[in-house]
């Protein structure tokens, strides 16, 4: 986290825009200062703030707390406290990643750019739970429910970023045997039917993951439930051959601060050894400066940043390359600030019509920075064509 701040100071003085950042626990050190991984005072900061640029969270030290002291316990009450029901996972595949993936190369030469569209507030995570003894024993349940109003703007979300990006749909789900993805599977053929320049695919989920590993370029993005979703996640990082440089974003409804967070977990085994990845992190940084202030191209200069460090290094000792010296954390992010400071003074933005040809008419002013409006985007009320 040290490292992505380093890089978000670095687009400040690039920049002038100017980042108030405020330090608070959560999670496992939040349950060891306050004896609640979501203090009341963090919840409250978090409301109030643009946007919450989130660590990792958990460790076996927490496993035998009540659940509802439990790190993870912490980011379920966040996420529903901001509303951030939409999690995008980027799973890109890089030039400097292919050697991790264990893929064949026949396999990636075609690439990997996937953004998986994960529902993050509802299904079985968020359902009625419990257990009970009975006469055979003990019984736990967990209740998967979902409303077609929640499956809708999940799905229609997926649409609009597809409309960016190659304009493919894939939907996942268990429709031939759960209630639940019936509902997923209608609801995502009504959508589609508004969307005639976008294709879409439906997916049995086994059949989609199996594909997935076959042939992941095949997919653009992919929405399907949360418990698929997290589930996906993870094979998609599997895929890139690294938890450690894949980020997430998490968003509510427009005006809301949005979650960003690196996907691996806490690695307690390697803590405060200086030795982690912070790309993960960074790149998290990234996505918060694309979706929540609306500085696309500050974000494009880390992920390229990211991207030269991944082909030439430095790289931490779960990406060097046999027989190459690993550095610690540091040392990888002062190479990406300095990449970046780098990248953002030899191109300054041009005062208007940046950046050229991309459908953008006009930055619009929100209440958490800019924001791009497309060409074929509707005019909010009181603005002018």
């Amino acid at each position: 986290m040290a490292e992505a701040v380093r890089v978000l100071k670095v687009v400040s003085e690039a920049t002038g825009a100017v980042f108030e950042f405020d330090e608070l626990p959560f999670g496992g050190a939040a349950v060891d200062l306050a004896g609640d991984p979501l203090p009341a005072a963090t919840e409250r900061a978090c409301l109030e703030s643009d946007a919450v640029l989130l660590g990792a969270v958990g460790g076996p030290r927490w496993e035998d707390e009540p659940a509802a002291r439990r790190p993870e316990a912490g980011l379920l009450r966040l996420r529903e406290r901001l509303g951030v029901f939409a999690n995008l996972r980027p799973v890109r595949l890089g030039r400097g990643l292919r050697r991790q993936s264990p893929l064949r190369d026949e396999v990636l030469t075609t690439g990997v750019d996937v953004l998986i569209v994960r529902e993050l507030t509802g299904g079985l995570y968020y359902g009625d739970r419990g257990s009970r003894r009975d006469r055979t024993g003990v019984r736990a349940f967990d209740t998967l429910v979902y409303t077609d109003a929640e499956v809708e703007r999940i799905v229609r979300l997926a649409f609009d970023l597809a409309r960016r990006r190659r304009r493919r749909v894939a939907e996942f789900d268990k429709s031939n045997v759960l209630e639940t993805s019936r509902l997923w599977r209608r609801v995502t053929a009504e959508v589609a039917s508004e969307y005639d320049d976008v294709g879409v695919e439906l997916y049995y989920v086994d059949n989609g993951f199996l594909q997935f590993v076959r042939d992941p370029a095949r997919f653009d993005v992919v929405v399907t439930e949360n418990t698929f979703g997290d589930l996906l996640s993870d094979l998609g990082a599997a895929v890139v051959g690294s938890l450690g440089v894949l980020p997430s974003a998490s968003l509510g409804e427009e005006g809301t601060p949005g979650i960003f967070e690196p996907v691996h977990g806490s690695a307690p085994d390697i803590a405060g050894r200086g030795i982690a990845n912070p790309i993960g992190a960074v790149l998290s940084a990234a996505m918060m400066l694309r979706y929540a202030f609306g500085m696309e191209r500050e974000a494009q200069a880390v992920e390229d940043a990211v991207d030269e460090v991944l082909e030439h290094g430095p790289w931490t000792a779960d990406l060097a390359p046999p027989g190459v010296e690993p550095v610690g954390t540091s040392a990888v992010g002062s190479a990406l600030a300095g990449i970046v400071r780098r990248r953002l003074a030899a191109s300054p933005a041009p005062a208007a019509g940046w950046p050229p040809n991309d459908g953008i008419r006009y930055w619009l002013a929100g209440d958490h920075g800019f924001r791009p409006v497309f060409a074929d985007d509707e005019l909010p009320p009181g603005v002018a064509k």
